[in-house]
């Protein structure tokens, strides 16, 4: 039986429209709880922004956030709380190939979800050898999420006692307590492949080679469970989840700052908060019999009073340089999602997460969303995301007001010099461009400057992460990246139902993401 906030929950106050929060949302609709929600910008997302630039020629429609949405069916679930479907709300486009990645040699892969495509691109570039190793691999992947997703991430724990089962010996042996980088090599002769199924351990903030090999099931959800977009971008989901709490009876809130919390013997009775863009305005306060706080740990521990104690400090995740930039035309050549990957790779991890540094030769993430929506730029126009994984504000303190330009340019200049389809010449291109760095990050509240939160290593995973039960507040639960199960969409949807579940006692259900078929 899993431990619940105390005392009656029959309004529960949300401090947050993002993902989490409004998954949360609906799941307590659903069990029949009444909910207010309370953001601070004037759009629900979160961290899944929006940025409309309007120039002569049109809009152009920026998602600011995540760029790469798997595991939809959770959000299928979260609809499906309160009779509702995704299809009624969402317009989901399935990518193939989910990434186009380039190498420093000058190949190209298609990663393909389905598994014979995939077998077959890996035969034509990589050799028999290597797509033999990559049907083995498939098959472990997908052990590994079976293994994992209900009793590991699709879990609340209590205590490290909360892992003990059968589970816990069925992932021992599948090599989830060992290192990824290695498992990954046991497959797959070929480096270049190595990298497409590792890399995703950088979003959970450490390197493939440390990696625990149960942060392989990242790898399933981008490679077999498939990558989608919604039509209208990523946007589109929060407003989406938004509509539907509150056809569901939530009352939502914008342009709302949460100033601090009413407590009373243990308990949390009411929110205090103001708008956004008026510090001098009055004080409003809600009345809660519940509380979910969904911002990242900082701002949880501001309005809580305190920091709980641990035995080592939290080590937060690298951070992300990102330039959206509006192209004056269409690069009908460039997929919607390429990984250009430099010539090093090691190298890499060890720069922005031990010493600090920028990449010397950088492997980066660009996202061309109008490949699959063109109206989120103007008529004859593109839209490009490019990321570039950074130190975080802790390990690498650089001055971005004075780098930030020069980087940007830089970047620009590396993805050109590698002449990718429809990816040279950007420069001349460029109409309008915004430059999001770790300080920006860092303003809108989250730790270290960076948007992955606290990272996965072992003392920082499972029942060692953040609880999202918080001691010392009987009626207080967090959801979101900062607590359990952790970083990126899936986990964070998990993460409201989850809290919801905190509040409930309601056990969650089996997570909702089917095992595509031929896995």
């Amino acid at each position: 039986m899993i431990r619940t906030v105390r005392g009656r929950t029959d309004h529960v106050v949300i401090v947050g429209a993002g993902f989490a929060g409004l998954t949360t949302a609906l799941h307590l609709l659903g069990a029949g709880r009444r909910v207010t929600i309370l953001e601070r910008g004037e759009h629900p997302g979160g961290r899944a922004g929006r940025l409309d630039v309007t120039t002569g020629h049109g809009t152009y429609r920026v998602d600011t956030g995540p760029t790469v949405l798997t595991m939809p069916d959770l959000l299928d679930e979260a609809f499906g709380a309160v009779g509702e479907k995704l299809t009624a709300r969402l317009d989901l486009l399935t990518l193939d190939p989910a990434y186009r990645t380039h190498f420093a040699d000058g190949s190209t892969i298609d990663v393909h979800t389905d598994a014979g495509a995939m077998e077959s691109e890996i035969r034509a570039v990589c050799g028999p050898d290597a797509a033999a190793g990559y049907g083995r691999l498939r098959e472990w992947l997908t052990k590994l999420y079976r293994a994992e997703i209900d009793t590991f991430i699709g879990a609340n724990f209590d205590s490290p006692l909360d892992l003990l089962g059968a589970d816990l010996v069925r992932l021992a042996a599948l090599g989830g307590f060992g290192r990824l980088g290695r498992a990954i090599e046991r497959f797959l002769p070929d480096e270049r492949l190595r990298r497409i199924f590792s890399f995703q351990a950088l979003y959970a903030g450490v390197p493939p080679q440390t990696a625990l090999g149960a942060y392989g099931v990242i790898a399933f959800m981008d490679t077999i469970a498939g990558v989608h977009f919604p039509r209208g971008g990523l946007r589109a989901v929060g407003q989406a989840l938004a509509d539907a709490a509150v056809d569901a009876g939530a009352e939502i809130h914008y342009g709302r700052t949460v100033t601090g919390l009413d407590r009373r013997l243990g308990r949390v009775t009411g929110i205090r908060h103001r708008a956004t863009d008026d510090v001098a305005s009055p004080t409003d306060r809600t009345p809660s019999d519940a509380v979910v706080l969904t911002p990242d740990l900082p701002v949880v521990h501001e309005l809580l009073g305190r920091a709980p104690r641990r035995v080592l400090p939290l080590r937060y995740s690298p951070s992300a340089v990102v330039l959206h930039a509006g192209l004056a035309r269409a690069r009908a050549e460039a997929a919607h999602h390429t990984i250009s990957f430099g010539a090093k790779w090691r190298e890499t991890f060890s720069e922005i997460i031990d010493e600090g540094r920028l990449m010397s030769d950088p492997s980066l993430l660009v996202t061309r969303p109008t490949a699959s929506d063109p109206g989120l730029a103007p008529d004859g126009h593109d839209l490009l995301f490019v990321l570039a994984p950074c130190p975080n504000l802790e390990v690498g303190p650089i001055d971005w007001a004075r780098v930030g330009p020069a980087y940007r340019d830089e970047l620009l200049a590396t993805l050109e010099a590698r002449g990718h389809p429809g990816l040279t010449g950007i420069s001349g291109d460029i109409e309008v461009s915004r430059l999001v760095t770790p300080d920006d990050w860092a303003a809108q509240g989250m730790a270290a400057g960076t948007p992955f939160s606290a990272a996965h290593t072992f003392a920082q995973t499972g029942p060692f992460r953040p609880r999202n039960l918080v001691r010392g507040f009987e009626n207080v639960v967090l959801a979101g990246c900062g607590t359990t199960p952790g970083v990126g969409i899936p986990p964070v949807l998990i993460s409201g139902r989850l809290a919801a579940a905190r509040v409930t006692g309601r056990l969650p259900e089996p997570t909702a993401c089917r095992v595509p078929n031929g896995a």
